[in-house]
């Protein structure tokens, strides 16, 4: 009688008790000193595909696995027996165990740690995931017998640039790997959307900056017409910059899974250690980013439309309407060109003393002045008003 006996595979890591992930013997005889190959056995399931297709996911028991925590010195165990294999008996340095120093995190590309941290410090981005992408295809990775483990490294290098952010104390909404995190805040994003901003308030400039001129007491003789030319040229610029805030905001990202590797599992522990997901905190970011374009936009609107509910505002009117008992004056008004030429020639008339209300029509061009029954027209002041505002005018008593 033969009696079987079966033995319960280690799936965790015997040191620190965590969850490791499958891989080849291939990788352990590739990167462990000569002395310990001898202990690995005669497996030889490869995850790497013919003719340079990549790395794909190991499906079938390999009989070993690579704890990738960074506190423990274990590196393969066998999932049958008591062996296991420690930092120290590989050729190569371990950069996600590691805490400090180089890191190497792609070892068929030379990205690490240290060089990410450098393209950060000099760009204030990176771009290892894409250069990474590019060469997967040409000329193609080597990743089962140069990375310890075993599989594809975007995943670790996600996590690394992450960790090269926070060692730089980097602001994540302005220090973000440009590969990962297109949607994100960038400088080119940034810069469109100030430009909407200061774009749409030159282009109302004509109405607002005469009016801020008058309180101050500042004479805003010409400005507005002057202004007024240019409001076309500024409209067209604004429309430019919050089309181009728009494409950075919203432009398509390029996922991991179509770039042309095929190393990512659909699940399982396998799942952490290619394509990690960049986190609730991306997308925080992604939708802050949203939020602040649809409130420039907001505002662009309310400055490009300020010239035609200026009057709502201020008032083309005063609080007595000019009636038949006063004493009028009707003042054909040059040089008005919106709405908000009709406030500015308002508000300059109603500070001239003795006037009691002001009304003006931006269509008929004119503004008629009233007086108390029986006082005379301050003419020659309201002339000094309006052309200290930056109008002239044709006068005609009623």
């Amino acid at each position: 009688m033969t009696t079987e006996t079966t033995m319960d595979k280690r799936l965790h890591c015997p040191s620190c008790k965590k969850k490791a992930k499958r891989v080849s013997a291939v990788t352990l005889r590739a990167l462990l000193k000569e002395q310990f190959v001898t202990e690995i056995g005669r497996g030889d399931y490869s995850c790497c595909g013919p003719n340079d297709e990549g790395c794909t996911p190991i499906t079938e028991d390999t009989g070993w696995r690579f704890c990738d925590a960074p506190a423990c010195d274990v590196v393969y165990f066998s999932e049958e027996k008591d062996t296991s294999f420690t930092k120290s008996q590989l050729k190569v340095p371990v950069g996600v165990k590691e805490t400090s120093g180089e890191r190497p995190l792609c070892y068929c590309f030379d990205h690490s740690v240290a060089s990410i941290k450098q393209e950060l410090r000099t760009k204030e981005h990176s771009d290892a995931l894409e250069d990474i992408r590019a060469k997967m295809k040409d000329p193609g990775c080597h990743c089962e017998t140069s990375n310890p483990n075993g599989s594809c490294c975007l995943g670790s290098v996600t996590k690394g640039i992450q960790v090269a952010q926070e060692e730089l104390e980097m602001d994540d909404s302005n220090m973000t790997p440009a590969s990962t995190a297109k949607p994100s805040t960038n400088r080119g994003e940034k810069y469109a959307k100030i430009g909407t901003v200061i774009s749409a308030i030159m282009a109302s400039a004509c109405c607002w900056l005469p009016l801020l001129l008058l309180a101050v007491g500042v004479s805003g003789a010409g400005i507005a017409a002057t202004l007024e030319m240019y409001r076309p040229l500024f409209m067209v610029v604004t429309f430019g910059f919050i089309g181009t805030a728009f494409y950075f905001t919203y432009r398509p990202t390029e996922a991991a899974a179509v770039t042309g590797h095929g190393c990512c599992p659909t699940e399982g522990a396998e799942a952490e250690g290619c394509c990690a997901p960049t986190g609730k905190r991306r997308f925080n970011m992604m939708a802050l980013n949203k939020v602040m374009l649809w409130v420039v936009t907001v505002l662009t609107i309310a400055f490009l439309f300020f010239p035609n509910y200026v009057g709502l505002l201020f008032g083309t009117g005063n609080n007595a309407a000019v009636t038949e008992n006063m004493n009028r004056a009707v003042f054909q008004i040059d040089g008005m060109t919106c709405e908000g030429c009709a406030t500015t020639v308002a508000q300059a008339i109603r500070q001239v003393p003795g006037v009691v209300a002001v009304e003006v029509s931006y269509e008929k061009k004119q503004t008629v002045v009233g007086v108390k029954p029986g006082s005379p027209i301050p003419k020659k002041e309201i002339l000094t008003a309006l052309k200290k505002a930056g109008y002239s005018e044709e006068a005609s008593s009623k």
